[in-house]
């Protein structure tokens, strides 16, 4: 379980894309791919690409499913408690993948508390 450098921002940021950088490395899409369907969604749902319903409703659009976690963990927790799978952490202010028990950001954010995930696989 451990930390993977990921960005995929096309310019390097690493302020305000992470739920497009987290929605990339999860569903195996580039950065760009993933922005203009999350804009499209924004604008069919007249909000903007970072409103967390907008891209809720895009994950759902591809099949997944959110859970909420009922204790209190870190990113570090969850990846050792759910060694296998692919999952996207929501903390309320932050977005981040894990795959396989490793956490995929743009910066080492193992110890911010996810509140819930999105998964395909079945809870």
């Amino acid at each position: 379980m451990s930390y993977k450098f990921f960005n995929p921002n096309p310019s390097g940021k690493r302020v305000g894309d992470c739920v497009i950088r987290a929605i990339a490395k999860l569903t195996r899409q580039d950065w760009l791919t993933v922005y203009w369907n999350i804009a499209e969604q924004g604008a069919m749902l007249f909000d903007m690409p970072s409103s967390n319903n907008v891209w809720a409703a895009y994950l759902r659009k591809l099949g997944y499913s959110c859970f909420n976690i009922p204790f209190t963990c870190t990113v570090k927790d969850f990846c050792f408690d759910y060694p296998r799978g692919r999952f996207l952490l929501a903390t309320g202010s932050h977005v981040v993948t894990v795959i396989d028990g490793n956490y995929y950001d743009a910066w080492d954010s193992g110890n911010e508390n996810p509140i819930h995930f999105w998964t395909k696989e079945n809870f």
